[in-house]
């Protein structure tokens, strides 16, 4: 289940209802993914304000249907309340096939690979709040996140040992894995990669992207670990290693992991 407030995941004024429908199926089918599932069903609980226009909802809608089409899943119930805000909540309920993936099955030895953008939604984020509404692709990316559903079973058939999806950040989540897991993890910097579109706007913005690659969160990408004996599937890329120990190093320095990314409740 994961739930979405006004104002602080998305803002009507940045985003369509459309691209809002389609976020809130987005980020609960990525958790099912990263469990090296398939979403099957989804609930809605939605909190509207009494003003809102019905085509403002028909829109929401329209864009939940989308997305839930896009990974074969359908909305089968929920619950609609009034409320001083836009709330969603969304709980999706998925199949595996033989045992779901956790965070907790990484093993020294094991290498740490991605599939997915990193840093664009952050990046996005940052161009609307200083008040711009393009390259439209890094926008885009913040107002509708494009998980790599497939990857996630894929990843599963292919031998994974963990995984997790980047909701809050790269070093938050592998942190995340990490600590559930009772392992270290090192991190290269220079093969997570910072793509042009991120450096050509890190140099607009006056802003390090790998920053957004490192630190931002809702790509929704996914990171799994798998034995190094075991190649990872197409689409991963092997950023680095499970190691002994514990928290998270990036090109061999320390990182308080669980401080890099998104805090709810960090005031």
């Amino acid at each position: 289940t994961d739930v979405l407030t006004e104002d602080v995941h998305f803002r009507r004024d940045w985003s369509t209802a459309h691209d809002v429908g389609r976020k809130a199926v987005a980020v609960n089918a990525a958790d099912i993914a990263a469990m090296g599932g398939q979403t099957r069903a989804l609930t809605v609980g939605l909190v509207l304000p009494a003003e809102t226009e019905v085509a403002w909802v028909e829109q929401l809608a329209a864009g939940m249907r989308v997305e839930a089409e896009a990974v074969g899943a359908s909305i089968v119930g929920g619950d609609t309340v009034a409320g001083p805000v836009v709330v969603i909540s969304v709980t999706a309920l998925g199949s595996v096939e033989g045992a779901a993936l956790t965070r907790s099955g990484a093993q020294p030895g094991d290498v740490l690979a991605v599939s997915g953008r990193l840093g664009h939604a952050a990046a996005g984020l940052d161009v609307l709040r200083r008040g711009f509404k393009s390259p439209r692709a890094l926008v885009d990316a913040h107002r509708c996140p494009q998980p790599p559903y497939g990857d996630g079973p894929a990843a599963a058939r292919g031998g994974a040992t963990a995984m997790i999806d980047i909701s809050d950040g790269l070093l938050a989540d592998v942190s995340h894995l990490a600590d559930a897991s009772g392992v270290g993890i090192a991190i290269d910097a220079g093969a997570v990669g910072v793509d042009e579109a991120l450096t050509a706007m890190g140099r607009g913005l006056g802003v390090d992207p790998l920053a957004w690659v490192l630190t931002g969160g809702e790509d929704h990408a996914l990171a799994a670990t798998f034995p190094a004996a075991v190649t990872p599937p197409e689409g991963f890329r092997v950023i680095g290693e499970v190691v002994d120990g514990s928290g998270v190093t990036v090109a061999g320095y320390e990182s308080a992991g669980e401080h890099a990314g998104y805090e709810h409740f960090s005031g």
